[in-house]
């Protein structure tokens, strides 16, 4: 609708009128002679059609009579100029139901921007997509690529949107992500629950000029021998690494070393009295690095237990670099963390050193490997179980060179982690604590690898953050309460931010108030 046909729209006729004759014409149609043939899908779709274009008149009549039930106000802006001339204006909004025309007053004044306080009461979103298309875009484009989201939202809606708008959709979506998680209160678990933080990288391919300058130097010294897509071999100089964070809560579970090889051995059997983490939050970021993401684990863990009364236990992989971050940032909060070492990897180290020893994986390998988990688990050193292993490398023949090197790597890998005292796993199993990375490995391929490493691929900087935020908002299953916020955030960002005091004068009438009829 134009200003003209707004300034000149009758407000002393009923509400709805033009979804009424709609609706009408819609029943007329169906109870004509031609719909008694048509198949069930062919009315399926007639009414999905029809529904969606009576609902968007319905919308659009109640923007109408909101605009003419409009009064006039004092507007002055945060620039502390009086906007004094007021003429009618409209703009246009896409919506889930098809695209409206919104009719409001623009309050002016010379050399100072329009104002819509009717914008305001409305929260408009600036440009021309509502907030209901964009909470679609953004659930959409956390699960699809921005090619698919473009298809799904006109299938759904009609409403057609380009694969820029989808990813400049997603970053708006998403930018109120943290501060959603600063100021919102944080769960109180029970004081005996153990608080564990646990953190792990995992890589991304990135557009040229979004790598990190090390790794971006280094791609453009190397040719793609595709022009559409990378090969395996070319990947390693095209990436950029998600620092991936978990912090969650979980009840102590005591057990032995020959449990945990019991677990290992029979991975399908899962034990009902094993507890569940509780409250876990998980989030990913390609733009920060690996120091400030364990920075807001740590942060996000003393919003948990802001008087340190907890246990703290922290699992990694054992990156040294991985590793100073976490004891730098224990030292800042003032807290006494338990720092393990994920056994996966550990297990992994293992059994190298077995099949360089034994020749590959075969079932002497795997006893041997089960003697020297079972050493670990039972309060045996790493550096113990690297003296055992030289030992038996020192009376096996016939070991080629790259063997050697594999036995070496695993004996300093176990060596290094015993000096950081992270492989303490007698005292972990007593205590009930959890020595395996499974939750953040989990969130690696859930909130990375699913969405972000697909074929062909290639990430911007700021489309991947989006997207790495939005997927761990529904992960943490916060999206519905973060888009709470972020419409707040909105309104005050658009809006109450263009207001002198940030105050938003109410264009609408003051509701009369009803009688009630006394018997």
């Amino acid at each position: 609708m134009s200003a003209v046909a707004a300034a000149s729209f009758d407000v002393t006729a009923p509400l709805f009128t033009r979804s009424r004759a709609h609706a009408a014409r819609l029943e007329s149609m169906l109870a004509s002679d031609e719909m008694s043939r048509k198949t069930h899908s062919e009315l399926e779709e007639m009414l999905r059609s029809g529904a969606l274009e009576w609902a968007r008149s319905m919308l659009e009549e109640l923007l109408e009579w909101r605009a003419h039930a409009e009064r006039e106000v004092e507007v002055e802006g945060e620039d502390k100029v009086r906007r004094r001339r007021k003429r009618p204006s409209a703009r246009s909004l896409e919506t889930l139901l098809g695209r409206v025309e919104v009719p409001r007053l623009a309050y002016q004044a010379p050399g100072s921007p329009d104002l819509h306080p009717m914008d305001a009461t409305l929260n408009l979103p600036r440009e021309m997509y509502s907030h209901g298309l964009r909470r679609l875009v953004a659930r959409e484009a956390a699960k699809s690529s921005f090619q698919e989201v473009v298809e799904s939202v006109e299938e759904l809606t009609g409403a057609k949107i380009g694969k820029r708008q989808v990813e400049e959709l997603a970053v708006r979506a998403a930018q109120d992500f943290d501060a959603f998680y600063e100021q919102r209160a944080a769960a109180r678990d029970p004081k005996d629950d153990l608080l564990v933080i646990s953190t792990d990288g995992k890589g991304i391919v990135m557009r040229t000029e979004d790598l990190r300058e090390g790794t971006r130097q280094a791609a453009q010294k190397k040719a793609n021998k595709l022009e559409t897509r990378l090969t395996p071999g070319e990947k390693s100089n095209r990436k950029r690494m998600a620092q991936v964070a978990t912090v969650y809560s979980i009840a102590p579970f005591p057990r032995t070393a020959r449990d945990v090889l019991h677990t290992l051995r029979n991975a399908d059997e899962v034990s009902t009295k094993r507890p569940r983490p509780t409250d876990k939050r998980v989030w990913a970021s390609v733009d920060k690095g690996m120091a400030a993401v364990i920075r807001e684990a740590f942060d996000e863990a003393l919003r948990r237990d802001p008087d340190k009364e907890r246990r703290w236990v922290v699992l990694v992989d054992g990156d040294p670099k991985q590793v100073r971050a976490v004891k730098a940032e224990a030292r800042r909060v003032g807290v006494k963390v338990t720092l393990i070492a994920d056994i996966v990897h550990v297990i992994e180290y293992i059994w190298d050193a077995a099949r360089a020893l034994f020749g590959g994986s075969n079932s002497k390998a795997e006893r041997w490997v089960s003697d020297r988990l079972l050493a670990l688990l039972s309060g045996r050193s790493g550096g113990d179980v690297a003296k055992t292993i030289r030992w038996w490398e020192a009376r096996t023949k016939d070991l080629d060179a790259s063997a050697h090197a594999t036995i070496r790597r695993t004996c300093t890998y176990l060596a290094d982690r015993t000096r950081t005292r992270m492989l303490g796993y007698q005292e972990a199993l007593r205590d009930g604590l959890p020595i395996a990375t499974g939750v953040i490995e989990g969130a690696c391929r859930h909130v990375v690898k699913d969405r972000m490493d697909r074929t062909g691929a290639r990430w911007s900087l700021t489309g991947a953050e989006a997207v790495l935020r939005l997927r761990a908002l529904r992960a943490s299953k916060d999206f519905d309460a973060y888009w709470t916020f972020h419409l707040e955030q909105d309104r005050l960002r658009n809006h109450a931010s263009r207001y002198a005091n940030g105050e938003i004068p109410d264009p609408l009438p003051v509701p009369k108030p009803r009688l009630r009829r006394v018997k």
